[in-house]
Formats: structure tokens, C-alpha cells, sequence
């Protein structure tokens, strides 16, 4: 990515601790201060970014975040980490397929997290009758190893859904409530954004094979219980079943997937990522500018512009530049519009030579958003479709909207 950037910047990249290393919510690890852990080293490594930066001919001034799906969030979360009279440790914020209000962002001892905390102390080889004050110190004389495999038992335990292990709590510090609240409260640090979402989000995440209407209905009722009824009617209405409407959008005519596969990865997707970068952009783009993107390009026939596929082209990777021209020309395109904003804070400001439309800010009375590779089809044998095309943000509006309608759901 740096290398293709019109305007020289450094990139740092770093790890950071994940899984029951970095997020073990509990009313125990809680007493012991022992959450979010993993936010907390992203914390360090922005301080240390600050404080460095001019030691390696950076500017401490023009710092930008940039994630991607759990990393998306975690910016997310930092975006709305907001103190009186705290300056941010950053200046802007590229918050790709996610968004704080993603999934499910609880209390630290909601009860699904007191369960999965004691299922991982079993799975851990903790004794039973350990007093609970020895237990986090137990924990931390383990083999890195054991404590992967109990982390992986349970993580599979409950995947994939709302319930899934080891994620972001409300700690009543970096979280300090409900992400919604927060939007909601306008207290939150006021820098631009740029964030948005891949047209087939879903089909990593959703059973390929799903057959039977029961089964599509049973999904989000196991994924969100306090959908009432009603909700699950608007639900089915909202994604008409093939098997009752006969020119439903969601008919299936591929190969190797159930009749209900193109239904349940739609209907997933608006709700675990398209609803919720959108979503941001609604909140967030009366304060500042907000660019909201669409990545629509097809890189396989089941998944389609599936999870993080933009990331091989906006770094420009070889092996994309290597496809065709017109692959990369994509590449190439993307590039210039995230690293323009990574130096400029705009996205337009760099000289664009693939001859791409300027990209509006994102404003909730005239929505826009930039759609990547629409109508591409190239790597499964169809057109070569448009590099980049402005358009009102109108696709998957309707579905979005209802999502958004249900976002306190998912923070119970």
C-alpha cells in the first residue's frame, strides 16, 4: 500500500492480544482488571505511535486508524472512547466491514459471558475447588498452548452467532455503555471517517447448504431470541422466500448450495455488516465528512464480493496486478482513494489516473456512497464491469433500516 501512495507515510502494524488472552469478560476478571485487555494494547501502541511518530520523520498530528472485521470494531470502540477534554490519539479513522455497533457488545457479566467464562476455566484444567481469588493467577502460569485449545473449544462451542466467545464488553471505561447510547449521546470524537462494506458480507459466516425455510427462520431466532413474532415476519417479508415467491430475488440457480443459501448469506450480511457501517456513517456524518463505500466486485462464483476482499486490492498486491489491467486498475483505484485519505484526511485529494469520480461525503439527506467493481464479474468468467461508480445509497437500504431498528437486541 505504501509503496503505490502518491504521498509518502509510514505504516505500523502490531499485535495485539485476542481470544481469552486479550477478552475474558466476567464479573471475576472485572474485580481483577483484567478486561478488554486487547483494546488496551491497542491503546499503548496509539500512545507509543504519538509520542515516536517524529523520531522516524512521521507527524504526531496526522495519525490514522485503519481496520478491518474485528480490527474495524476495535477502532469502532476507540472512536467512541471519548473523555472531556481528552484529545484523541489520532486524527482520522478507515473502519472497513465493521463498526462499533456490530454484533452483539454486552455488559462484562451478562450471563453468556459468565457461562463461557466457566466453560473455559473447565476446558483450562482450572480445579473446581481453587479459591476465586487464585484463579486469574492460575490462569497465567498455563502453557500458551492450553490455553489456545480451551480458547478454541469454547470459541467452537458457540459459533457462529451472537454468542460468540471472547469478544469486546461494556467495561464502563473504553466501553463505557452500549455503543447505540453512546451515537446516541453525540459524545464522541468528532474526526473523519471512512468505512463501508462488501455486497456479500454473509457468505463466509452462513450455512452454504440451508434448505428448508424452517431453517432460515430458526437462524435468527437462535441468533437474536428477543425477535418477536412480528420482527420474524418483517424478516421474511424483507427477504421474500424463494420457496413461496416465485420471482424472488433470493431464487437460487448455482450449483453446490441450498435453495435457501442466497437468502440467509443476504439477510446476515445486512445485519452483522452492512446495517452497522452504515449505521455509522448515519451518526457520524452530520459532525464531519464520512465516506461510505460499497465493494461489489466478484471473486468466486458461491461467495461473491465476499468478507475483506478489498484488502488484496487496496495494498495492490502482485498477484492482483497480475490477473489483468482491469483488475488492476481496481487495485490501483482503491489505493489512491484510501491513501489520499490516509495523508490528506480526503480521499481526493491525491491525483487519481484511473479517471475515478470524485467521492462525495456521505450526508443523511442525500446518502452517497462509492461503489468498487459493480457489475465485475471478471474472475468467474463475466463482464469487466466499472472501476468505481458515486451513487445514492439506496442498496440494501430498506433491510439496513429495520436492522437498525434492532440494534438494542444485540446489547442484551
Amino acid at each position: 500500500m505504501v509503496s503505490w501512495s502518491t504521498e509518502p507515510f509510514i505504516a505500523v502494524s502490531f499485535n495485539y492480544r485476542i481470544g481469552a488472552l486479550g477478552f475474558l469478560p466476567s464479573s471475576l476478571s472485572a474485580k481483577e482488571g483484567v478486561l478488554n485487555l486487547g483494546l488496551k494494547d491497542q491503546i499503548l501502541l496509539f500512545e507509543w505511535v504519538k509520542e515516536n511518530a517524529a523520531a522516524f520523520g512521521g507527524d504526531p498530528d496526522n495519525i490514522t486508524l485503519f481496520g478491518l472485521s474485528a480490527g474495524a470494531h476495535s477502532i469502532g470502540h476507540h472512536l467512541l472512547h471519548y473523555k472531556e477534554s481528552v484529545a484523541p490519539l489520532f486524527n482520522r479513522v478507515i473502519i472497513e466491514s465493521g463498526a462499533p455497533t456490530s454484533r452483539a457488545v454486552r455488559p462484562y457479566d451478562a450471563p453468556i459471558h459468565e457461562e463461557q467464562f466457566k466453560g473455559f476455566l473447565a476446558a483450562a484444567g482450572v480445579p473446581s475447588d481453587i479459591p476465586e481469588n487464585e484463579i486469574i493467577p492460575f490462569l497465567r502460569t498455563l502453557p500458551s498452548e492450553t490455553v489456545q485449545q480451551a480458547q478454541t473449544e469454547i470459541f467452537d462451542k458457540y459459533n457462529p452467532s451472537l454468542k460468540w466467545a471472547f469478544q469486546p464488553v461494556i467495561d464502563g471505561d473504553i466501553i463505557p455503555r452500549p455503543p447505540l447510547e453512546t451515537w446516541r449521546s453525540g459524545k464522541w470524537h468528532k474526526v473523519p471517517i471512512m468505512t463501508g462494506f462488501q455486497r456479500n458480507e454473509g457468505s463466509l459466516y452462513v450455512d452454504k447448504t440451508m434448505s428448508k425455510s424452517e431453517e432460515f427462520v430458526h437462524f435468527f431466532r437462535e441468533l437474536l431470541p428477543l425477535l418477536s413474532e412480528e420482527d420474524l415476519q418483517t424478516i421474511d417479508e424483507l427477504y421474500p422466500d424463494p420457496a413461496k415467491v416465485p420471482n424472488s430475488p433470493y431464487k437460487e440457480d448455482r450449483d453446490g448450495v441450498g435453495p435457501q443459501y442466497k437468502r440467509i448469506e443476504a439477510a446476515y450480511g445486512h445485519y452483522a455488516y452492512v446495517a452497522p457501517a452504515r449505521q455509522t456513517a448515519e451518526f457520524a456524518s452530520s459532525d464531519i465528512p464520512v465516506y461510505l463505500y460499497q465493494w461489489a466486485a466478484v471473486s468466486t462464483l458461491l461467495n461473491g464480493a465476499q468478507h475483506a476482499d478489498n484488502a488484496r486490492y487496496e495494498v495492490c498486491d502482485p498477484k492482483v496486478l497480475a490477473i489483468s489491467e482491469n483488475q488492476a486498475k481496481l487495485a490501483r483505484a482503491l489505493n489512491s482513494y484510501v491513501t489520499s485519505f490516509i495523508t490528506r484526511g480526503d480521499p481526493n485529494a491525491a491525483s487519481n489516473s484511473e479517471g475515478s469520480p470524485e467521492w462525495e461525503a456521505y450526508r443523511k439527506d442525500s446518502p452517497k456512497a462509492l461503489v468498487f467493481g459493480l457489475g465485475n464479474e471478471e474472475l468467474i468468467g463475466g463482464g469487466l464491469g466499472r472501476t468505481a461508480t458515486l451513487v445514492d445509497d439506496e442498496w440494501g437500504r430498506k433491510e439496513s433500516e429495520f436492522w437498525w431498528s434492532r440494534v438494542d437486541l444485540s446489547q442484551q
